[in-house]
């Protein structure tokens, strides 16, 4: 069976959770990283040398790094509607994923590290309230995306990308800041928070 490694409170972790539900692939977890067993001791960076969750276990297979497992799952099952076979349609659901990896994360990470998270290394109320007005830009890029396509992230169907940057709105959606009135963004919310594999993760607090 596989093995899941790391806190549901991780956004990364969720992601995996979210894709595996969807996959209808049974999975055990063990809780790794903030406030549980820590992802420095030499048994977990011997899997992963990041120090970093989540980690996936099946037999002999180890893979790290969120998004690229969400991809091995929708593949190593066969579910080309969460990725497409297509080069072209792949790259679109690739695309979106890549970019809340990289745009978006590091975009939220000083306002929600000091807010939600009352880190002692991110308290300087500019750097939040920078990181707060980049984290809203950002979304309005997403709620574009949204009005164009009227439906999902990447198009007509529900993919690999409304996963991941499904956890980033909530996230969006639970962080105590102003944030812009995005009609797109809370359609497309309302319609993910709705699927079981959602439901499934029992929304934590603080996500």
């Amino acid at each position: 069976m596989l093995q899941v490694l790391g806190r549901v409170s991780s956004v990364n972790v969720r992601k995996v959770l979210w894709t595996c539900a969807e996959v209808g692939l049974p999975f055990e977890r063990e809780d790794w990283g903030q406030g549980f067993r820590s992802p420095h001791e030499p048994g977990f960076t011997a899997l992963n040398p990041n120090a970093l969750v989540p980690v996936v276990v099946e037999g002999d297979f180890v893979l790290w790094e969120s998004n690229t497992i969400c991809r091995w799952l929708a593949a190593e099952h066969g579910r080309s509607d969460l990725l497409p076979a297509a080069p072209r349609e792949r790259a679109q659901v690739e695309r979106w994923m890549d970019w809340q990896a990289g745009e978006l994360n590091n975009a939220w990470r000083t306002a929600f590290m000091g807010l939600v998270r009352k880190s002692a290394k991110h308290r300087d109320a500019e750097a939040i309230a920078a990181s707060t007005a980049e984290w809203n830009r950002l979304m309005g890029i997403l709620d574009t995306q949204l009005q164009r396509t009227r439906a999902f992230v990447a198009g007509d169907a529900f993919t690999l990308a409304d996963i991941v940057l499904g956890l980033s709105a909530h996230r969006w959606f639970a962080t105590p800041i102003e944030r812009p009135a995005l009609s797109a963004v809370g359609r497309w919310f309302a319609e993910l928070t709705a699927r079981p594999g959602f439901i499934a993760q029992g929304h934590p607090e603080h996500p």
